[in-house]
């Protein structure tokens, strides 16, 4: 790729942003040399590994590879038998450790979940260095200082250090706060000159003190002093600091040969880790403009939708959909400027570029792009009358430039083609211009003033026109780019708007050609068809969402209906079951009894006669499939009126009519749904009890059968639950808010079944003991929602 149009069309200010979010040093200095890729492979692999680690940073979050240093020279140094310093082995212990951490991480994510083969595949590329950082660290500290455990030699002796410098120090208090030396001291201090403790004493006084002069002030009125008592303590600290430091410098040596034999490991991890780093830096860029992956095509197909210049304000720039190589190889934009046509440009090349180099887009999902030999771009600001012929010039050498290396995989982008010359001539020159990039069978975009370049594209089945919408109430670009619809100069309308007499206007649009004119007509027709359409477009795409999202709700609250059925079906098999257990118990008590009574008279009752009985009672007990309650055919229909009470049969549920819809539909609430059933799936099962309250009229469900309490004393947990189940929902469509639940106190087993039971129960807002007057323990309030 050529450097120059990677300059013209700001990639290096995408590569900064890029730098800036490595977070390794080799990361950050292989990011400064990325380069788009001409091979479909590489920027396939490259987009794909990009992909991933955006996914990764979705699934498990940021992975830092900080710890990582450039060390090849401190490896280089350890395989020929240098001693590494503290400082480096700390940098080849981060590097080293970065392999637990990693592999950690992607262990972390199931396969199942996160597939990431290219990525899994780098990770599985790592060698096992995690022993050698964890030796180094255990030695040395993070600031990089060898610590005292590194050997029982070195503890001893940083030991001793501490005890003889407090030898040393106790010393020479003493002398400082003798009252014969303190007017011999120049300061109450004790310091250091040549890594020995003195004492500053002044001049006149140095025969007082005897031992050793280190030094001296500027003046010469102060003499550094190591007195004569301190001399041999000193003496022996400094031999302990050598052998602190002969200790220091084995240890680093012991160190740094682990590190020779690792360093093949440790350089293989480094490059690897080196390339994560930089898929990572691609995947938080991406995160960043809140881009994403495009889609790879070998067509020399580019479709962007919702393109946004990555380096204009996310809540600034207007977003584009821009289709080249397709339908057509060339697109020629006009329009007015600082309407957007150099952006649109830009973002046209720059994205391609970030995508060759494996770099996310700021655009929409489904958005596409090829792989180019090279993009080529001429583009520059527009100069003044002054500099029109250098303008021109600069423009003309850029161009052939281009030319000279365009092939048919190439993308030309030209900025005022034919601008800064006599327009008659700059319109023909760009026209021949384009003609040879188009037989070289390029792909190309052209921003022009020309309406001689709007009648050649319109003219050529491969190039199309395209404009940037311009306001003329407003006065203002709306920086839209339409893609099909020639641009006008709207010079008469902004003349018109901001004042400009209408004589002159007329006068001025007279010295047009009428073919001109037809041109701007047809212009200005497109647009306004443009703008309505796409206002139609908006309307139905709004329309479908709504439509959309009501289909959903109606789907989610069609589950909860046939949910709600299944608990009703269910609740009344438990209760039918539960009346023809406990009735085949009674039963069967009664058929003991008989035969306790047959024993005690002899011959009265036959053994055949009980048998036959037991089976009349067996097959009295019904199955307990659902049965819906359906009107009768020939009983004739009541009719229905707001506020009755009626069986839905399609639901096999009770409910209350709330309102008439006509022709036969009435909306009809089922507990706490509301729904429209026609006539023939209701059937009609009470009025609504009518009274009058200060001259109004009020309705109430019918609830005669159900009363507010219910009475479970001496039945079993199992018998109790479904009593309970179908009691609350005959207590809800009667419109109750509390119930009252009488289990009485007994042994409190039943007690805690039911409130167990209500613990799980839909229905039951909050549950209560009763209080004074409501029957205390022996009876639990329910609060119903």
């Amino acid at each position: 790729m050529d450097p120059r149009m990677q300059q013209t069309l700001e990639y290096h200010r995408m590569i900064e942003s890029l730098i800036e979010l490595a977070s390794s040093e080799t990361g950050k200095t292989v990011t400064t040399e990325l380069q788009p890729s001409t091979c479909t492979e590489d920027v396939s692999h490259m987009l794909q590994s990009t992909a991933e680690a955006m996914d990764f940073l979705r699934l498990a979050g940021n992975l830092s590879f900080e710890s990582v240093k450039e060390i090849r020279p401190s490896l280089q140094r350890a395989r020929i038998g240098s001693v590494l310093s503290a400082v480096e082995l700390l940098d080849v212990a981060g590097t080293a450790a970065a392999e637990k951490r990693v592999s950690s991480a992607f262990k972390r994510l199931e396969p199942e979940d996160a597939p990431l083969p290219i990525l899994r595949e780098l990770v599985g590329r790592l060698a096992e260095t995690r022993g050698l950082a964890e030796s180094i660290l255990s030695s040395i500290d993070e600031d990089g200082q060898v610590k005292d455990e590194a050997s029982p030699a070195l503890k001893r002796i940083r030991g001793s250090i501490i005890q003889l410098q407090g030898r040393i120090r106790s010393s020479l208090e003493e002398i400082l706060h003798h009252s014969k030396y303190v007017k011999m001291l120049q300061e109450s201090i004790v310091t250091q000159r040549n890594d020995r403790y003195v004492i500053p004493v002044k001049q006149e006084y140095r025969g007082a003190f005897g031992g050793i002069v280190h030094d001296q002030s500027a003046s010469g009125q102060t003499l550094f002093i190591e007195p004569q008592s301190v001399v041999d303590l000193n003496n022996r600290l400094r031999e302990l600091e050598l052998e602190e430091a002969r200790e220091v410098e084995r240890i680093l040596g012991e160190l740094t040969v682990q590190v020779g034999e690792s360093a093949e490991d440790v350089e293989n991890n480094l490059s690897v880790c080196t390339e994560l780093d930089v898929i990572f830096a691609k995947a938080r860029l991406g995160r960043k403009l809140k881009g994403i992956v495009p889609r790879l095509n070998t067509d020399g197909l580019i479709r962007l939708k919702g393109a946004r210049h990555p380096l204009i304000d996310m809540e600034e720039v207007v977003p584009i959909d821009v289709e080249l190589g397709g339908a057509y190889r060339a697109i020629v934009i006009t329009g007015p400027n600082t309407g957007g046509k150099t952006v649109s440009l830009k973002t046209v090349g720059l994205l391609t570029l970030m995508a060759q180099a494996g770099l996310p887009i700021p655009a929409e999902e489904e958005s596409t792009v090829s792989v180019f030999s090279g993009v080529f771009a001429d583009i520059g600001d527009e100069q003044s009358i002054e500099q029109n012929l250098s303008t021109f010039s600069s423009h003309l050498t850029n161009i052939i430039h281009i030319l000279q290396q365009i092939d048919a995989r190439s993308l030309v982008l030209m900025d005022e083609l034919g601008a800064g010359t006599d327009p008659t001539e700059g319109a023909a020159l760009a026209i021949a211009i384009l003609e040879k990039v188009l037989e070289r069978g390029c792909r190309l975009v052209a921003t022009t003033h020309y309406n001689e370049l709007k009648l050649f594209a319109n003219s050529r089945d491969e190039v199309i026109n395209a404009s940037v919408e311009f306001n003329v109430e407003t006065l203002s670009p709306t920086y839209r780019l339409l893609i099909g619809i020639p641009g006008r100069s709207n010079a008469f309308e902004i003349a018109e708007r901001l004042g400009l007499p209408k004589e002159i206007i007329q006068t001025a649009r007279s010295q047009i050609s009428s073919e001109e004119n037809r041109l701007e007509d047809m212009i200005g027709a497109l647009s306004e068809d443009q703008r309505q359409a796409e206002e139609e477009r908006q309307k139905a795409e709004a329309l479908r969402m709504e439509a959309e999202a009501l289909h959903q709700e109606l789907k989610q609250q069609l589950k909860r209906w046939e949910k709600e059925k299944e608990r009703i079906q269910e609740s009344a098999r438990r209760e039918a079951k539960s009346i023809v257990s406990r009735a085949k118990r009674e039963a069967e008590e009664v058929i003991h009894q008989l035969r306790q009574w047959a024993k005690e008279r002899p011959g009265s009752l036959k053994e055949h006669k009980l048998i036959e009985a037991k089976k009349r009672l067996t097959d009295v007990e019904p199955e307990t499939k659902w049965v819906k309650d359906v009107e009768s055919e020939d009983r004739p229909q009541k009719a229905i009126a707001v506020g009755d009470e009626v069986w839905v049969k399609t639901l096999n549920q009770k409910g209350q009519v709330i309102a008439d819809l006509g022709n036969d539909e009435f909306q009809v609430a089922v507990g706490l749904m509301k729904m429209k059933v026609p006539r023939n799936s209701l059937q009609w099962k009470a009025s609504p009890q009518v009274h009058s309250e200060s001259g109004t009229t009020s309705y109430r469900r019918f609830s005669s059968n159900v009363r507010p309490e219910l009475d479970l004393r001496g039945k079993l947990v199992e018998e109790a639950i479904p009593e309970i189940d179908k009691y609350l929902d005959d207590a809800l469509l009667a419109g109750f808010d509390n119930v009252f639940l009488i289990h009485g106190k007994g042994t409190g087993a039943l007690r805690k079944g039911v409130r167990k039971y209500l613990d799980n129960h839909s229905r039951v807002r909050s549950y209560r003991s009763g209080g004074q007057g409501e029957g205390g323990l022996g009876v639990t309030v329910v609060e119903l929602k």
